[in-house]
């Protein structure tokens, strides 16, 4: 079946290029950019390690939290010492409830209701937004999906009800969230496994554009990692887009919320702290969102295939581990001085900056192919051609001025300074919160190397010209 696919994906068909002219038709295969199409033992093995222990890993520091004050030691020395056993660990956490199922039920549904029903109508009155349906990135076989961006109306709508119930209508608690957490942990797998599955046989017998799928031959790669590119149900339900921004993104805030909450009502006040990482971490999630049409030409959208990685990993691993420093604080209150406070707040603030400006410039240059400025400047660049799955020649520009001169992946770097604001804001006496920044630096260092193996495939001989001249990625003089 694979072999089927690569060969049809090799078709002679005439396209415009990226830059509207005629395009150049071949008979040879396209350059192999996308997900890989061969697994080594290397990479099937940490697939098997990922499949099999990133469940457990999620639930370890959520349960030690609940049961250890977020001590994530004192587990492990039990366990050493014969205090305690995984089998007494696994007994003292909560269970699957049905109230979690029907909370999770609702939620889902609710942002569901909220993608598929609700055309966008913000971008009509907010200058500057980018809303309602946009184009995506060219897929490697050639095709152009078209997206109903209506992210920040879904967040407004949600936050908005949520806010109203808080303060008015009191239908549930603020701290439901908090209170059915673990609970939530099982409903999140079910989801997360249930759609991971159904994308892998979906893939198999219907998929939705089979030039843009990859078989590998290893199944465990091919589930992890996704077979169909843009798997979609009818026209406009993307599983990609829903998933990566809906369920977990938009419930990022609000599982903050509901941790204030809970340390409002266990201490009687909410610490400078907890308010530091709301704000920080709302500031991203609105960006995101505010920002969704750029997100269409992400590597997440424009590469990763969906799979496990972005199915279950959007549905727990984001939600629970993006929000560890919330947890950590609802069991360890800390008050910072103002100057760790500011510090704090600055180094936030300044990582963000970093992260928007960069991602501005790029989006700003690839809208007007170049003709803006940059710095005061006119942008320089290098022209690059690549072929897509159908055979088609296409070009593109990678821009060496402003940020992106300073280091190819600067915007990674803003995001890892905001990544370490957050664990700061928890102080220093545990190690949990600071999960977030090791993850992170791993995942963008990772997402770093393996977006210049695809763009070195893509563009080949022009993407050496572009590291000649760009020659570090992320740290300017050291890496």
């Amino acid at each position: 079946m694979s072999s089927a696919v690569a060969m049809e994906a090799t078709r002679r068909r005439q396209r415009l290029s990226s830059n509207g002219g005629a395009s150049e038709t071949t008979e040879e295969p396209a350059g192999q950019w996308g997900r890989a199409w061969e697994v080594d033992w290397f990479s099937l093995s940490a697939v098997i390690l990922l499949l099999c222990t990133a469940p457990f890993l999620v639930f370890f520091f959520v349960m030690v939290c609940d049961q250890y004050q977020c001590s994530v030691s004192q587990p492990l020395v039990e366990l050493y010492s014969g205090e305690a056993t995984l089998r007494s660990i696994w007994d003292k956490a909560p269970s699957f409830t049905w109230t979690a199922a029907q909370i999770y039920t609702v939620w889902v549904s609710f942002q569901l209701v909220l993608y598929m029903c609700v055309p966008d109508v913000t971008h009509k009155f907010l200058p500057g937004y980018a809303g309602g349906v946009q184009d995506g990135a060219r897929t490697p076989a050639g095709l152009i999906n078209k997206y109903e961006i209506n992210g920040l109306q879904s967040w407004l709508i949600t936050h908005a009800l949520w806010y109203a119930n808080a303060q008015y209508f009191h239908w549930f608690s603020p701290t439901i969230i908090f209170d059915n957490w673990i609970p939530l942990l099982w409903c999140t797998n079910i989801l997360g496994y249930a759609v991971s599955t159904f994308a892998f046989v979906k893939a198999y017998l219907f998929p939705t554009n089979a030039e843009d799928c990859k078989f590998t031959g290893n199944v465990f790669y091919n589930y992890m990692m996704g077979i169909e590119f843009n798997p979609r149900i009818g026209k406009w339900f993307d599983f990609k887009l829903f998933f990566n921004g809906r369920p977990g993104i938009v419930a990022w805030t609000l599982i903050n919320l509901s941790y204030a909450a809970k340390q409002q009502e266990l201490y009687g006040y909410v610490t400078n702290s907890m308010i530091l990482v709301n704000v920080l971490q709302a500031i991203y999630v609105l960006d995101f969102f505010w920002n969704e049409a750029w997100y269409l030409k992400t590597i997440d959208i424009c590469h990763d295939h969906f799979g496990w990685y972005l199915g279950w990993g959007d549905c727990v691993w984001l939600p629970f581990l993006y929000t560890l420093q919330g947890l950590y604080l609802v069991y360890n209150p800390v008050q910072l001085s103002t100057a760790h406070a500011a510090a704090v707040l600055l180094l936030g603030l300044v990582g963000y900056y970093v992260f928007r400006f960069t991602n501005h410039q790029k989006d700003l240059f690839r809208r007007t192919e170049g003709k803006c400025s940059v710095w005061g400047k006119k942008p320089t660049f290098i022209e690059c051609a690549y072929r897509s799955g159908d055979g088609g020649l296409h070009h593109s520009k990678l821009m060496t001025s402003g940020f992106w001169g300073v280091a190819r992946h600067l915007n990674y770097t803003g995001d890892l300074m905001g990544s370490l604001a957050y664990c700061a804001a928890c102080g220093f006496g545990h190690i949990h919160p600071y999960f977030y920044i090791v993850y992170m630096t791993i995942l963008l260092v990772h997402r770093c190397v393996r977006d210049e193996h695809r763009c070195s495939s893509k563009y080949g001989k022009d993407w050496k010209r572009y590291t000649d001249a760009v020659p570090y990625r992320l740290l300017p003089g050291i890496f």
